[in-house]
């Protein structure tokens, strides 16, 4: 068995930043499964052309290629079933599914905080087509993206509040351990903390001790990666 995934990479190819790829890296650690990560750049959409679209993450498994992270979620569950389940059986798959679109909002909600750390970590190669998708995006430069973003970070917080609800009452959204709800929610604050040294979260926000707990779950996976910590 061989599992590889195309994963992105900053112009320091040990950054990783994704926060979709972090999905998927701390759920192929839930499956105990070891894994090939292959760092990959926004220039590089050729090299993903089996897999029939541009984006990572992208999985690779014994050459068959699956790609988007609730996808690969699924693939895992489904390829793998004798190992840890990602979503506590069926009703829990399609709860997470939700908890997946919730993670994808909060991506949303992050990006004009960080997008201009993102491109300053960019290969050179990759700054003038994320400079120019991501104005056109925004609709202003990245530099006007995020010149108020103190300002926008208590609207940002207290917008949590319905997440921040779970984790005062216990450990994890998948309850006494993680599971795939936890990581959906998680990659956006990874990505926060791989790319930029603005605190996204206050230090005693209990959504800031549940990051900390999957910071340091599977032996620090995810602390261990390049990133900003207090």
């Amino acid at each position: 068995m061989r599992i590889q995934m195309y994963d992105l990479a900053g112009a320091d190819p040990a950054r990783r930043f994704s926060p979709y790829c972090w999905r998927i890296r701390m759920a192929l650690a839930h499956k105990g499964l070891e894994v090939e990560t292959i760092p990959w750049r926004f220039m590089q959409k050729d090299v993903l052309a089996p897999s029939g679209q541009g984006r990572v993450p992208v999985l690779v498994h014994d050459g068959h290629w699956v790609a988007d992270s609730w996808a690969i979620a699924c693939y895992l569950e489904a390829t793998f079933p004798d190992r840890p389940s990602l979503f506590g059986g069926a009703a829990g798959q399609a709860l997470s599914r939700f908890y997946s679109t919730q993670g994808d909002a909060l991506v949303g909600a992050v990006a004009p905080f960080v997008v201009l750390d993102v491109f300053e970590h960019l290969d050179a190669g990759d700054r003038p087509y994320f400079r120019s998708s991501r104005e056109q995006r925004f609709g202003k430069t990245l530099e006007a993206v995020v010149a108020d973003r103190e300002a926008r970070l208590p609207a940002f917080r207290d917008g949590l509040a319905g997440l921040r609800a779970v984790v005062k009452q216990q450990a994890f959204f998948g309850g006494a351990a993680p599971l795939y709800a936890d990581y959906a929610l998680f990659g956006a604050f990874q990505w926060a903390r791989c790319i930029s040294p603005f605190r996204m979260l206050a230090a005693d926000d209990p959504l800031a001790q549940w990051h900390g707990r999957l910071l340091d779950v599977f032996g620090g996976l995810a602390r261990q990666a390049p990133g900003y910590d207090a």
